[in-house]
């Protein structure tokens, strides 16, 4: 979209004075589009795409893939994507050791092999699509920590070693991806760290880049990204889908995809997913700083990392599931302490630092870590519920949306 369209939309989304006597005060009534704005910029779609997430991107590639002369729309509500494609802490990941081995309680094992199997394949396809270089790709390995409290945790781990490295190989064809390495504790620098496990397998990337070279593809392609418009309702009828733009222009596409993750809820209200906030800050950069790579703790409801000499902390949700389901973006003091603590007490134990900035994210999960990618009527598919792991399925459940729509 121009810039002088995104100006005209934000103008008369406005309250315009037309004339003002004493102290009455009329208002300009909400514009129709006019015969250019309908024209070059809505028109009708053949697919109208609402998220411009890494799902919703990826979907737009494939349906120009398969079908080279469609008109296609992506409808977002922010600026930019700001749900978790561009808040999230940039891993290449698919699960820490203690958080596969809840799953094992939760799931048969044929399932986590099949969930460990989506990831892997995802961040193949992801970095097929973006290219290493372009999203800054390092495959470096990850560390769980566990503190002095989670000795249980770690002995578990350590029982179901073995069998997790079998279930690893069968899901990735990668031997002993996970093995002790407490020895990496001094190195870091780590305070109240009892032991170390390194997966093999994980990496990092810069969520920023990858994003941008998304974006890019999208736009070489002739897709066209509407950013700053909610939609506010959306109905399927027998040969149309129709949806309302911040409660002034309604578009007709002939099919639509829903990738809106965690606000699907508002506009699907019986759909088995629901928000998840989750909290990050980073520092300021840090003179010799040792940490050095990719962390989780807790069975991954903590993370940390390094980043231009800076340190990147995330998570703790689980501290306060019921307040952090939730679409609204915030803080929570409470995990915003537990932050702060961990940070002080263990990841930079004895060290200055300065907060440079607190962001949230918002994830999609549900009582199943399998994404919802389902067909609703004959012209609309949802794809949402990441369940945090975005980045390694999204490309994935983009694609299968597609697929899901043209069966």
């Amino acid at each position: 979209m121009s810039n002088f369209l995104a100006k005209k939309i934000a103008y008369y989304s406005t309250t315009c004075l037309l004339a003002k006597a004493g102290s009455t005060i009329q208002q300009m009534p909400q514009p129709n589009l006019s015969y250019w704005e309908q024209n070059s910029f809505i028109g009708r779609p053949d697919l109208l795409i609402i998220g411009s997430g890494i799902v919703g991107l990826t979907a737009a590639l494939e349906y120009r893939r398969r079908f080279p002369k469609a008109k296609i729309l992506v409808v977002e509500r922010s600026p930019i994507a700001a749900g978790g494609s561009t808040r999230n802490a940039g891993f290449a990941c698919f699960g820490s050791i203690s958080e596969i081995l809840a799953d094992l309680e939760n799931h048969d094992e044929q399932t986590v092999i099949d969930l460990i199997k989506s990831r892997w394949d995802g961040l193949a396809l992801l970095r097929k699509l973006i290219g290493d270089q372009n999203m800054n790709y390092q495959a470096i390995g990850n560390y769980e920590i566990f503190r002095n409290q989670d000795i249980p945790l770690f002995e578990s781990c350590i029982a179901a070693m073995p069998r997790l490295n079998a279930i690893m190989e069968t899901a990735t064809r990668q031997k002993e991806v996970f093995k002790v390495d407490s020895n990496a504790i001094r190195k870091f620098g780590l305070g109240q760290t009892q032991h170390l496990i390194w997966n093999k397998a994980e990496g990092m990337i810069n969520t920023g880049k990858m994003m941008q070279t998304l974006i890019g593809l999208v736009r070489k392609s002739n897709i066209q990204i509407m950013n700053g418009v909610a939609v506010e309702d959306l109905s399927v009828e027998d040969n149309q889908v129709s949806v309302l733009l911040d409660n002034t222009w309604e578009i007709k596409a002939h099919h639509a995809i829903v990738a809106t993750n965690g606000f699907a809820r508002q506009l699907l209200p019986k759909i088995s997913v629901r928000p998840a906030r989750n909290l990050v800050l980073i520092t300021q950069p840090i003179d010799g700083l040792k940490i050095k790579g990719a962390f989780h703790g807790e069975g991954g409801y903590y993370y940390f990392r390094n980043i231009d000499n800076r340190i990147l902390l995330g998570g703790g949700r689980h501290l306060d599931l019921e307040n952090e389901a939730t679409s609204a973006f915030g803080q929570n003091e409470l995990i915003k302490t537990a932050l702060l603590k961990l940070l002080e007490t263990t990841i930079l134990p004895g060290e200055s630092y300065v907060v440079d900035r607190w962001w949230s994210g918002i994830l999609g999960v549900g009582t199943q870590k399998k994404p919802i990618i389902e067909k609703y009527y004959d012209r609309l598919v949802v794809a949402v519920r990441m369940g945090g792991m975005g980045v390694a399925i999204g490309s994935s459940v983009g694609v299968s949306a597609v697929e899901k729509l043209i069966v």
